[in-house]
């Protein structure tokens, strides 16, 4: 019985013993697996192997083969806070810098992104800083880099600045010359309208569809279906049966065909459609009367004056098509969003494209729109028979285009414009354009249209001041006292010399060239460098035309202070 007792006693010291140690181990091992678990959870959740699909909102688990490496790698990215990680999926050379499209979202204006450029051997890196970046559609974004330094290749590769510069790990990443590319495409109906270089440069003139065919990659298969219309840049195309019934996301782009009946490789395409597009299409309960698409580049100054006042004609949607601006333009849109302006960015990185954007726009507008106006953020409708008989100019231009939507012959309304010069102005009149700039050309110039997008040519196709109607359907011309544009072409110095930068239009010859210095696209008298002549601000002046300013200082002005609702600096101060 001792001997038992004894021996019962030494076990019971033996495990006081070590149970301690046992309890540090097992905190020890609590700690170690906790730890793994949080680290691979936010791992898991920060990169994109979760993808939520907005048709079925069910997850979809993507698991690529990944080396410790890299996963190492996309950790120290998400403790930093960068995420999703950074896929350049396509590549575009541009004459002045190389587009970067990513496979991943990362916003606009993201300043920690560095482009990186190797050289002959893979071990020559150099980093520059990206010019801009943005978001792109639902999935992706663009960044736009330097072109590539003498002796490195433009296959740029993209990361966060302070990040350790990684060797090329190949050579075959493609890039797209801006020449020969589709670059754009959309689901209009039972089809496919695809938007690309390298084609055709016949202006103004639609082809023989029996040319071209599109081809669509799935990722599973290469479908191939053939071109219904084609013009200038864009080919319209049958979607394949089974894309109709279950559209995924696809790269689509457009074979061409010579008269012997050769087919040529498809051109190279960065051109995609993601399902969700299709799905997403519903029918509105109750179009918008009147809406307005316009392409622009650095105008957030002048939005809210031209979009406040065609608020107050009627207009009730708008969409701006950006092209590559690097001002405010996202703050100002969301700021006149917040004011109920129903206003939406539509990222457009392809330079001189104009045509080819407002043909997008016509195909976006039409599920939402019955008329559509396509004019310029200097371009104002004025109503001189409102003005001269007292009559209300609330609401004009819904009510003008409203009066022809039941109109089945109808599809275009155009109206002359009249272009205005500095009127002796040297700085940017703080009251706006259309109180500011009051002396213009005495004969107008041209016209600005507004369509029934639902009448337009299968084709597509636009000279960017009027679009080309269906068989059958004519155009209502106004005389200049109903309706007539107030351009305001020719501004101060400071204002105008942005021209020289870039033009919009596709067939319209940039400034800096030296070609067709008589057309009327050009200002008379300038030669292909911005150089401010000596009597700049009294140019382009014939006539005094106050009827605008008249209209907008008597409607719009605060009756205490007498500011404009777009004054935001002035307001400010006060």
């Amino acid at each position: 019985m001792m001997m038992e007792y004894e021996h019962g006693k030494k076990r019971k010291v033996r495990n006081r013993q070590h149970q301690p140690k046992a309890h540090f181990l097992s905190l020890r091992y609590l700690t170690i697996c906790l730890c793994c678990f949080f680290v691979l959870l936010f791992f898991f959740l920060s990169s994109d192997r979760i993808s939520v699909r907005s048709d079925s909102l069910r997850p979809s688990l993507r698991v690529p083969a990944l080396s410790v490496l890299s996963s190492m790698d996309s950790i120290q990215r998400s403790f930093h806070g960068r995420f999703p990680p950074l896929r350049v999926g396509d590549r575009v050379q541009f004459p002045d810098h190389v587009l970067l499209i990513l496979s991943t979202r990362v916003g606009r204006g993201v300043k920690e992104l560095v482009c990186v450029y190797h050289g002959g051997r893979k071990e020559e890196t150099l980093v520059l800083k990206s010019i801009s970046s943005d978001e792109f559609d639902e999935f992706r974004s663009v960044v736009r880099c330097p072109n590539a330094p003498l002796n490195y290749s433009s296959s740029v590769d993209l990361q966060f600045n302070g990040d350790l510069v990684k060797k090329k790990m190949s050579d075959d990443e493609k890039v797209h010359d801006w020449a020969k590319v589709g670059y754009e495409a959309v689901i209009d109906g039972d089809t496919v309208v695809v938007f690309v270089k390298g084609l055709t440069r016949r202006p103004h003139k639609e082809s023989d569809p029996s040319y071209y065919k599109c081809q669509f990659e799935t990722g599973v298969e290469v479908l191939v279906t053939q071109a219904l219309a084609a013009a200038q840049e864009v080919v319209r195309c049958v979607l394949p049966e089974s894309l109709k019934l279950n559209p995924e996301m696809f790269r689509v782009s457009v074979i061409h065909i010579d008269p012997r009946g050769r087919s040529t490789p498809a051109l190279p395409s960065v051109a995609r459609v993601y399902g969700s597009e299709k799905k997403s299409e519903v029918k509105v309960k109750k179009k918008h009367e009147l809406c307005v698409c316009t392409m622009l580049w650095n105008q957030a100054p002048f939005l809210r004056e031209w979009i406040m006042y065609h608020s107050w004609l009627g207009v009730e949607r708008w969409f701006i098509y950006d092209n590559n601006s690097d001002d405010d333009i996202q703050e100002e849109i969301e700021l006149l969003n917040s004011e109920n302006y129903n206003v939406s960015r539509h990222v457009w990185p392809w330079i001189k494209t104009q045509e080819a954007g407002f043909s997008h726009c016509a195909v976006r507008a039409k599920d939402e729109c019955n008329w559509v106006g396509f004019f310029d953020v200097d371009e104002f409708y004025y109503f001189p028979t409102h003005r001269s008989q007292g009559l209300p100019s609330k609401n004009a231009l819904s009510s003008l285009v409203s009066n022809y939507t039941s109109w089945g012959l109808v599809g275009e309304i155009r109206t002359e414009c009249h272009s205005y010069g500095p009127s002796g102005l040297t700085t940017v009149p703080s009251q706006g354009v259309t109180v500011g700039y009051t002396c213009r050309q005495a004969n107008p110039e041209r016209h600005k249209s507004i369509i029934r997008p639902e009448m337009l040519t299968s084709s597509l196709l636009n000279e960017v001041h009027h679009f080309q109607m269906r068989e059958g359907v004519g155009h209502m011309s106004l005389v200049e006292s109903v309706a007539v544009v107030n351009h305001y072409k020719y501004q101060v110095w400071d204002t105008f010399k942005a021209k020289f930068q870039r033009r919009v239009a596709t067939y319209v010859v940039d400034w800096q060239e030296n070609q067709n210095q008589g057309s009327k696209d050009r200002a008379p008298g300038l030669g292909t460098e911005a150089i401010e002549p000596v009597d700049w601000n009294r140019r382009f002046c014939e006539v005094w035309d106050t009827g605008l300013k008249d209209l907008v200082l008597s409607n719009f002005a605060d009756q205490v202070t007498g500011y404009l609702p777009w004054q935001r600096q002035q307001l400010q101060q006060d």
